[in-house]
């Protein structure tokens, strides 16, 4: 089936789970919100690095359709307990309120409470369907989701907005100010900018998007994620938070000491750089440590960048893997069952790199793999894994996926 194309069990999926909860989506839109792959800099974003990555063909569905009240109706087929999430325009609970922490409803409840905060005025209710098949940890659930409740929220209401960054922005203040997870922006922007065969290129400092073709020649490989079967109980409740927390820490230490900077990634100069880790490294190790990882990662971005333009996969993959293991041991970011699926894939020839994906401590893993090898993976993962981590064998997946366009919406389907 094409990349960029529905199923029809998809279409009935969404069709059954309207009839069984009594909403309808007769006539209704179906926006399709992907997941995502980063390739450089995990965890670079709130340390202010470029960053590169492409959106992959997991998603989140949801069929929607004005309802000419001013209600919102929504039902998730992945949280069904949760039962259908209801509410009034303007009237949510409050932002990190114990009435959110344990619901998905945590998610329209933000938009609606950061649209209003910043001034846009929903005017339609709507009723909504919504299903997905991304991994719950590594794969930018979380960020696919809101990106696909707000432009299906301002699509009902007609609220066009032109600047797809404003789209970013919003997706990230719901999860940072109404959630309390603190996210930065590196999920939003390559799932609402992805394109199909494409690199998506972020420059933080010109709030700019570039599309990079992997150039010709390239090695025929393929992008596999590696779910361990873990759940991750969220960014707010993770090491990511606190690695988040240690990275201003150090910026702001380095500030009193003169230093003029304002992100982990303006030191770029290899002098200063070794000035910091002498005067700072004996008495702040664990936060110099984050910093080694961030300045070689963003020294290894680049390299990596010019690899992909050139179509050498290798190197590509090379830096990925090299990524990871800097993500594992400065970083102190992954966990044992991300571990261990890197380490059984890295003993298969044709894997080019391996690496722990998205926030950290649970979720899933990724690799960069020859064509001709995937299954040899596939095989590997199933023999050994189970193995490893008995109490997940019934519960982690391998996803070969492809690059796709991270937004799209169908109609007459339903």
């Amino acid at each position: 089936m094409p990349a960029n194309s529905i199923d029809n069990e998809t279409v009935e999926k969404l069709k059954g789970l309207a009839q069984q909860n009594g909403l309808d989506i007769s006539g209704a839109k179906v926006r399709r919100s992907s997941s995502r792959f980063c390739l450089g800099v995990e965890h670079g974003d709130y340390n202010g690095t470029e960053l590169f990555g492409v959106a992959t063909d997991r998603f989140i569905w949801m069929a929607y359709k004005p309802n000419g009240t001013d209600r919102i109706k929504l039902f998730s087929g992945n949280f069904p307990d949760d039962g259908i999430v209801e509410y009034k325009l303007g009237d949510v609970p409050e932002p990190k309120s114990a009435a959110i922490s344990e619901t998905w409803g945590r998610f329209p409840y933000g938009i609606d409470y950061i649209l209003r905060r910043e001034g846009y005025q929903l005017k339609q209710g709507i009723d909504g369907v919504i299903y997905g098949n991304i991994p719950g940890g590594g794969m930018s659930r979380s960020a696919s989701l809101s990106l696909n409740l707000i432009l299906s929220l301002f699509d009902a209401s007609g609220i066009k907005i032109e600047d797809k960054m404003a789209i970013v922005d919003l997706a990230q203040a719901v999860e940072n100010d109404y959630i309390g997870s603190p996210c930065g922006k590196l999920d939003q922007i390559m799932i609402l900018f992805g394109r199909e065969g494409m690199g998506t290129y972020y420059n933080p400092t010109k709030r700019s998007i570039d599309y990079v073709q992997l150039g010709a020649g390239a090695t025929d490989f393929r992008i596999v994620v590696l779910d361990t079967g873990t759940e991750r109980p969220g960014l707010e409740k993770s090491t990511y938070k606190i690695r988040r927390g240690e990275c201003e820490e150090l910026v702001s230490i380095l500030q009193k000491a003169g230093y003029d900077i304002s992100r982990l990634a303006d030191i770029k100069d290899e002098a200063m750089y070794e000035k910091i880790m002498t005067e700072f490294g004996v008495d702040y190790p664990d936060l110099c440590d984050r910093l080694k990882y961030i300045f070689a990662a963003q020294n290894r971005f680049y390299k990596m960048l010019e690899a992909w333009k050139a179509g050498d996969v290798e190197t590509v993959g090379v830096i990925f893997r090299e990524d990871g293991i800097g993500l594992r041991d400065d970083y102190k970011i992954s966990g044992a069952e991300l571990e261990t699926m890197c380490d059984i894939v890295r003993t298969v020839p044709g894997v080019l790199g391996e690496r722990m994906l998205g926030g950290g401590d649970k979720g899933a893993s990724g690799a960069l793999v020859q064509a001709e090898s995937v299954e040899a993976v596939q095989q590997a993962v199933e023999t050994a894994y189970p193995r490893s981590c008995p109490e997940f064998a019934d519960k982690y997946a391998v996803h070969i996926c492809k690059v796709v366009d991270g937004i799209r919406v169908y109609e007459g389907l339903l």
